[in-house]
């Protein structure tokens, strides 16, 4: 996997990193957040509900005093429009005007170039839902928030083990971190099961024909009992009718991107499809409680799990300025590296001994008929196995 890393860290060079200073233009009685979000783009289906969980639970925070019932947050969100570019001008700009702490958008690749601006500053980062173990490379400021694919990767193998399944054929794309890491990972723990890979194909991101992939599927010898892809939207359902259509059965399986309405909406095409997620609301569960508080306030219920790991970003600074004793960015990044078993919604988590990509537990889910999700099982990755990047 040391391909991904270096790939992903060549592919991002910035003239703009030297000498970047921070200007104090906060007040010191207020927390100042800045958000660099998607919130039009390919990455708005995950940007857009992890920006309005955070927002909702900083708004909820402010209300009662703010951070700790004392820090008034404030907030500044910037689109990115899911450009690499716009990512970096929005960084910029709000490093400039004293963010305390950058939020980047829910992907490896603009949080690795968010990254090498704000590792300069010396500001403490964290992606929405970035899962490339990868992103962290770029410095000890840069955090993860939500299972890391390995993690997720290592759960879905065993599950997939224990189910029966002995020959997968894989689906990725080298134009991400995030779609080519995943099934890699995946393969590389279902071969230590004793699984067999017995094909693969590449697709280029936004690609609008699977036909020729769909062929090399059907053809190969001995056939896959399993397909398994990280591709997301409007990759995975692209992908998904072509195989149907062609009347292939094969069971397939994801990553957390199938997480959202449009992908369960699909209808027949998806039903059966696992996938793997971060959490899950069960009756009495401090999740299903913000799900209903979530709807009480707005009136939609959030309908997939970037919600929840929002509010759980702002957890996570909460808890991080509550044991630092401090706001200053280097005494929160410490005190956040620092976090043993920390107190989550969708779950809770520890960035203490890893990378800075948290120790998360791992839902897997199922795609039902009728379009909603049962909860299949959750577990943590067995160490052991998991693939290194």
């Amino acid at each position: 996997m040391k391909a991904i890393r270096d790939v992903m860290l060549a592919g991002v060079s910035l003239a703009v990193i030297a000498g970047v200073s921070v200007s104090v233009a906060v007040a010191e009685d207020e927390y100042f957040i800045g958000v660099t979000s998607a919130q039009s783009g390919y990455l708005a289906p995950y940007d857009q509900p992890a920006y309005a969980g955070f927002k909702f639970c900083i708004e909820e925070k402010n209300a009662q005093g703010g951070l700790n019932g004392k820090i008034p947050v404030r907030l500044e969100v910037k689109d990115t429009r899911s450009d690499t570019a716009e990512t970096i001008k929005a960084v910029q700009e709000l490093v400039d005007d004293g963010a305390q702490f950058i939020v980047s958008p829910a992907d490896a690749d603009p949080t690795i170039a968010a990254g090498q601006i704000t590792q300069a500053a010396g500001i403490p980062t964290m992606t929405f839902a970035g899962t490339a173990p990868v992103l962290t490379a770029v410095g000890e400021y840069i955090f993860g928030s939500y299972p890391a694919d390995n993690q997720q990767a290592t759960v879905l193998a065993d599950f997939a083990t224990e189910k029966g399944f002995e020959r997968v054929y894989i689906l990725k794309s080298p134009d991400a971190a995030y779609t080519l890491g995943g099934p890699e990972y995946f393969a590389e723990v279902f071969e230590k099961n004793g699984g067999t890979m017995v094909g693969e194909s590449l697709y280029s991101l936004n690609q609008p024909d699977f036909s020729t992939i769909v062929t090399k599927i059907k053809s190969t010898e001995p056939a896959p009992d399993l397909i398994v892809t990280w591709a997301w939207e409007p990759d995975f359902p692209a992908f998904i009718k072509a195989l149907r259509g062609a009347g292939v059965t094969t069971q397939v399986m994801g990553g957390d991107v199938l997480d959202t309405p449009t992908i369960r909406g699909l209808g027949d095409v998806v039903s059966g499809v696992y996938h793997t997620s971060g959490g899950f609301p069960e009756e009495g569960s401090d999740y299903a409680d913000f799900v209903k508080r979530y709807e009480a306030a707005t009136g939609s219920p959030p309908d997939n799990n970037y919600y929840v790991n929002g509010c759980d970003i702002a957890n996570m600074i909460e808890q991080a300025i509550a044991a630092a004793g401090s706001t200053d960015p280097s005494d929160v990044r410490d005190a956040l590296a620092d976090i043993k078993d920390g107190k989550g919604i969708m779950s809770n988590f520890t960035f203490a001994g890893t990378d800075r990509m948290p120790l998360r537990p791992v839902v897997i889910a199922k795609i039902e008929e009728d379009g909603t999700k049962s909860f299949v099982r959750r577990a943590m990755a067995d160490p052991d196995k998991l693939p290194q990047p």
